[in-house]
């Protein structure tokens, strides 16, 4: 855990009030990731900056009062670190692998976040726990896989708010026929966070379905 990274300075502006639990969040993700094999050890110098801040910078663009599901949610990035920022919203994670979900059952007891459930399945097995207003993931897999098995978790109106890579605009063009078969709409890629972390966070946010 020496090699975690120090908090940098704009993590208050991600987290707020919350950042307490910010900092108990990576105290733990550093003393038990690396073991549990959640991240690589290469990934604790730049925890913060890579992970928490790059996650932290979504949450102004959840809903308020909103149901999420983070899909994939691995060590809780991003769902934990919204679940954090966001205290207002109620964050479903979802996660097939067992030890994945043991690690996020105790971490969410151990920070106290009552806004939290965990859900062990596959998206596509998930469908009875929605429909949520929004939908997240990090690093599952391109638009054209990924779209068809989140947009069915979305209700008719809500969003999907997608966490995306520097090729985001080529998997846009390759998930056009998953987009027109699920009714997605509305598609912008946002380059948000700049000043907090050290590299903006591409969002694919989109609608699903139609107007509520």
């Amino acid at each position: 855990m020496s090699n975690l990274e120090q908090e940098p300075p704009t993590a208050h502006r991600a987290f707020g009030d919350q950042l307490g639990l910010a900092r108990q969040f990576a105290a733990d993700l550093g003393q038990f990731g690396e073991q549990l094999g959640l991240i690589g050890p290469l990934e604790l110098p730049r925890l913060w900056s890579r992970h928490l801040l790059n996650c932290a910078v979504v949450a102004p663009y959840l809903r308020e009062g909103g149901r999420v599901a983070d899909v994939g949610s691995g060590a809780g990035l991003p769902g934990l670190v919204l679940a954090i920022a966001r205290p207002d919203v109620r964050v479903t994670l979802i996660e097939p692998m067992e030890r994945r979900t043991d690690w996020l059952l105790a971490e969410t007891a151990r920070l106290g976040l009552g806004n939290v459930t965990v859900l062990r399945a596959r998206a596509e097995e998930a469908v009875d726990a929605g429909p949520f207003d929004q939908v997240t993931a990090r690093a599952v897999s391109a638009l054209a896989k990924l779209i068809p098995l989140v947009a069915p978790l979305v209700r008719p109106g809500g969003e999907l708010v997608l966490m995306k890579g520097e090729r985001v605009h080529e998997e846009i063009e390759k998930a056009l026929k998953a987009m027109r078969s699920h009714r997605v709409s509305n598609v912008e890629v946002l380059e948000v966070g700049e000043g907090i972390a050290p590299e903006v966070t591409r969002l694919f946010r989109a609608t699903v379905g139609g107007a509520s």
